[in-house]
């Protein structure tokens, strides 16, 4: 998929006033400072679609942007470390489940994580709670250019060891540097495929 336009939409914490259209969405979430805007900044080409900070928490609303004028990609709050007052972090959660659970649009989410650190029991119990909720998700692991190939293989197999403790197959997952621009095309010919899947299956 090669992505002509990439539009900011809307922002906003109340998932009633997300875009009414029915075009298909895809949901970015992960830790605070997992390099989440830089990815989507990499996916649409564009050096500022989403807003990169060095303070993490930045992003505290649902961001909707509008991708080929035929679906929407949605920055979601991170989770985690958001220097915000504990108020601040509730509402976040609960808009955040709200849209997961309101928004029929939503085709997958996919989950941020930073490949240099060990599995994080925050990411776990979120992956765990997606998964319990019926909310299909794909693992994206971020940061790659930080590590050697073999250290990113040892990190991929610390989840899968954990992960399929309790799930029957590893969830589907990418391996991306948002600064060397790997996983690019995998992620976007994913969605292209999800995408025209649902449109053969709607004919």
């Amino acid at each position: 998929m090669h992505i002509k336009s990439a539009e900011f939409v809307m922002s906003n914490s109340d998932v009633a006033k997300c875009p009414k259209s029915m075009l298909p969405e895809y949901a970015f979430i992960g830790r605070s400072n997992v390099g989440k805007s830089s990815l989507i900044n990499m996916l649409t080409s564009r050096k500022s679609l989403a807003k990169t900070s060095g303070r993490p928490g930045k992003t505290q609303l649902i961001n909707h942007f509008l991708i080929n004028k035929n679906w929407h990609l949605v920055d979601l709050p991170g989770y985690g470390y958001a220097r915000v007052s504990k108020s601040s972090k509730k509402v976040f959660q609960k808009f955040i489940t709200q849209y997961f659970g309101l928004r029929e649009q939503l085709v997958t989410a996919f989950i941020l994580v930073d490949i240099r650190h060990t599995p994080q029991p925050i990411d776990l119990e979120f992956m765990q709670w997606l998964g319990e909720n019926g909310i299909p998700f794909s693992i994206v692991f971020t940061k790659a250019d930080k590590l050697k190939p073999k250290a990113i293989e040892n990190h991929v197999e610390a989840y899968k060891t954990i992960l399929l403790e309790t799930w029957e197959t590893m969830p589907n997952y990418f391996i991306t540097s948002s600064s060397k621009n790997i996983g690019k095309d995998a992620l976007l010919e994913y969605i292209d495929y999800l995408n025209t899947n649902m449109k053969l299956e709607s004919n």
